[in-house]
């Protein structure tokens, strides 16, 4: 029976995981793909920011694939199995804090996932803009040390010798994988995919102790803090307080992503920030009989909630209206 194909984008906080997931089934073209998505918080902003021609997306949020919600990753992928729902492929976003080796594990170590599934690639986006101070982190390390394939993106925001940097401080990682350099993730899916990358043996070289059972801890001091409010933003008073969040607190805040219901405006507004830089834009229009909440998500050292929830709430229209 032939296995299904399974790829692994990982990479740390903000790098662009996402982006190439949807630049990949942009390319589908009627492929039966299950897409799994998993978030550090408890609420799941990537879910909805997956493209609509993936045959079904399963969250796995509040925790890492790595650790805490690592049993769901397996119990999932044998639900599917079981189903004997015809799939052709399986890709699996994991948590820019995600270290990949137990999720390596649950594909080699489960009988039932490696009867049935074969790991292709493991495809690691790295930030150019931020690979330096990221690389203070164990996990965006592991991240590149297990890759296949490693994708260098956001080359447009610097310059060649800044790339180039970055391409060195990878290869110091990890000199066997191949290297592709994108804007926005813009790859060709057959560059990612069907490689037939995976090489267990080189990786048991790099980790002698990659199918030992071990936990992955996090950091103490990196938190998350997941913020939903019902009544539509003001866009400027949002746009105020965002800037002034950042000015104070943007080295503290290594990732924040949201999708946001100002008011008036038919369509949702989708932002991403890493540290001090914030990217934004119209996204898709809410359906009439869609909730229409905003839904922020903050990782970072030493979050204050009621701060945060404080601020946006000041960003009510009702409230900058009073």
């Amino acid at each position: 029976m032939k296995k299904i194909n399974a790829t692994i984008i990982t990479g740390f906080l903000g790098a662009g995981k996402t982006t190439l997931l949807n630049e990949i089934l942009a390319q589908a073209a009627g492929e039966r793909i299950v897409v799994i998505v998993n978030e550090f918080g408890e609420v799941g902003i990537d879910g909805q920011l997956v493209v609509e021609t993936a045959e079904a997306i399963v969250e796995l949020n509040n925790g890492c694939i790595c650790c805490t919600v690592r049993g769901d990753l397996v119990v999932a992928i044998s639900d599917l199995i079981r189903s004997d729902r015809p799939i052709d492929r399986l890709i699996i976003e994991t948590s820019g804090l995600a270290d990949p080796a137990p999720v390596i594990q649950s594909f080699i170590l489960d009988d039932l996932m490696s009867a049935h599934v074969q790991l292709d690639a493991i495809v690691t986006v790295v930030d150019v803009r931020h690979i330096a101070r990221q690389l203070q982190h164990d996990e965006a390390r592991e991240q590149i040390a297990f890759a296949d394939i490693l994708l260098l993106n956001k080359i447009d925001l610097e310059d060649e010798a800044a790339s180039e940097a970055a391409e060195c401080a990878a290869r110091r990682l990890n000199p066997l994988a191949r290297f592709l350099r994108t804007r926005e993730c813009a790859v060709e899916a057959r560059q990612v995919l069907d490689l037939g990358a995976f090489d267990l043996k080189n990786l048991l070289a790099l980790d002698p102790d990659l199918l030992a059972d071990h936990a992955h801890e996090h950091s103490s001091e990196i938190g998350c803090v997941a913020l939903t409010i019902e009544e539509g933003l003001d866009p400027d008073a949002f746009n105020r307080w965002l800037n002034r969040l950042l000015q104070d607190r943007g080295a503290d805040i290594l990732r924040m992503k949201g999708v946001l219901n100002f008011s008036g405006d038919k369509r949702r507004y989708v932002f991403h920030g890493v540290h001090m830089t914030l990217d934004g834009r119209p996204g898709r229009p809410w359906l009439n009989e869609e909730r229409r909440v905003s839904q922020i998500v903050f990782i970072g050292r030493q979050l204050d909630r009621e701060a945060l929830l404080q601020g946006l709430e000041a960003c009510r229209a009702i409230a900058t209206a009073a």
